[in-house]
């Protein structure tokens, strides 16, 4: 019999995995997605928040639905090499590769580049990189319960700080939005739909499945289905407050233009949003918040890839992990946030399609029994089409022309693909062939079973 949970055990529930999730991109994204969408930004925000929150919302069941014990279990339905393949490029793409160094980057941005003098810019990030993830070193070296209370009191306070900026910026615009940039004034919907592939949220949704349902086990709801609706429910109020933010911050980066003007990234935008509005003081206060909340996901970001990768090779000791990926964060992080999310893009482009077909999969699998041809032939289609988009905008990230081969390929694609030049060319031909396939998987079990039947 399962434990009936009140709404403060979801609220709890809800307000960890907020936590989980909130982190440094779920600031700068949206900021910036409102500085170049303009007056379109409510279209794009809408995109950016079915990537965003819809995905990471569905990727959280989708690990309670499947029963799987983890994201390298449910992705091994395809096949254990692959599993292993794509759960260690996900481990190290939320971790040491792209979403570790830029919590240092943006805690540099928003907390202490506005106070540093445009001549110390470079300088200013080298010390504060290595005292930033040097503090995350030592701490992720013996995680303590430490690390835990502060967390749960900077989830409530980050909150309250960005929700009182967000009431200014409603009650007092900084001005009108502006007419939006180019990429932004045809298709708005669809380029903020892969703009929250950024946050990278719905690749940690898979990742933080478990932690979800392991923390409802604990409070006594055992049954797969209890465990379904807890997750459900506690999910919900977690992409609720994150929806709320990215509105919020998206309209303050939309209103924020005529006064600041347009900026690379994301994050000078909330730090001189906050100065606008509050002063010195409040920014200060702001930043600080922020650079211990990039802090805190830095240390659960180290700790959980390093645990895994020692799982993976326990030859190497998990302390050893921890140093090589902070001392490799730290390296990144210096080359500051544009070109970390510059040179992220081509690989979220590449991983996000798998994630959301292995998501939909875990959902269809019941329909066509698990059989693992349905599997492989839907990542296959992905993996074809989101190889290409993400070395055509690795060269287009460069700044560099197409090679023949691959130019030739974009363009078949774009002739055959609907939805090719929106950045969703995998969607319509996975669909299709998880229907194919998932008739023929159908077929072939009957038949099996008429065979066995008769044999009887």
């Amino acid at each position: 019999m399962d434990t009936k949970l009140s709404f403060k055990s979801y609220a709890v529930i809800g307000m960890m995995l907020f936590a989980l999730f909130f982190g440094a991109g779920n600031l700068i994204f949206p900021a910036q997605l409102g500085q170049y969408a303009g007056t379109n930004v409510w279209i794009a925000i809408v995109g950016f928040l079915v990537t965003g929150v819809g995905l990471p919302l569905l990727g959280i069941l989708a690990i309670g639905y499947s029963k799987s014990n983890d994201l390298q279990d449910l992705s091994s339905r395809v096949h254990p090499l692959f599993g292993l393949i794509f759960t260690a490029a996900l481990y190290l793409t939320i971790g040491p590769f792209f979403a570790l160094p830029r919590t240092g980057a943006v805690a540099y941005e928003i907390g202490v580049a506005p106070f540093v003098g445009d001549g110390f810019m470079t300088l200013g990030l080298i010390i504060f990189s290595v005292i930033f993830f040097g503090i995350s070193l030592w701490l992720s070296l013996n995680p303590s319960q430490m690390v835990d209370s502060i967390g749960k009191f900077l989830s409530p306070a980050i909150l309250v700080a960005l929700l009182l900026l967000l009431v200014m910026v409603i009650m007092k615009p900084m001005g009108a939005m502006e007419a939006p940039q180019e990429m932004y004034s045809t298709g708005a919907f669809f380029k903020g739909f892969t703009e929250g592939y950024n946050t990278m949220d719905a690749l940690a949704s898979l990742v933080f499945g478990i932690i979800v349902i392991s923390t409802v086990r604990k409070l006594g709801v055992k049954s797969p289905k209890g465990i379904l609706s807890a997750t459900m429910k506690s999910g919900v109020v977690a992409v609720s407050l994150l929806a709320v933010v990215y509105v919020g911050i998206a309209y303050l980066g939309a209103t924020s233009t005529g006064l600041f003007g347009l900026f690379d990234t994301g994050g000078p935008v909330l730090s001189k949003a906050s100065t606008h509005y509050f002063g010195t003081f409040g920014s200060s206060l702001l930043s600080l918040i922020i650079i211990l909340a990039c802090l805190t996901t830095a240390i659960g970001l180290t700790v959980a890839t390093s645990e895994f990768f020692h799982k993976l090779t326990p030859g190497i000791s998990y302390k050893m992990y921890v140093v090589i990926f902070s001392l490799f964060s730290l390296v990144v992080t210096n080359a500051g946030l544009a070109n970390i999310i510059t040179f992220s893009i081509p690989i979220l482009m590449f991983l996000y399609p798998l994630a959301i077909v292995l998501i939909m999969l875990a959902f269809l699998s019941p329909l066509f029994k698990h059989d693992r041809l349905v599997y492989v032939s839907a990542i296959t289609v992905a993996f074809l089409v989101g190889i290409i988009d993400g070395l055509k905008t690795l060269t287009a990230s460069l700044g560099v022309p197409n090679p023949g081969w691959l130019q030739a390929i974009v363009d078949f694609y774009a002739s055959v693909l609907p939805l090719y030049n929106n950045g969703l060319g995998w969607f319509v031909p996975v669909i299709i062939v998880i229907a194919i396939t998932g008739v023929i998987a159908n077929v072939r079990r009957g038949t099996s079973t008429q065979t066995a039947q008769n044999e009887m």
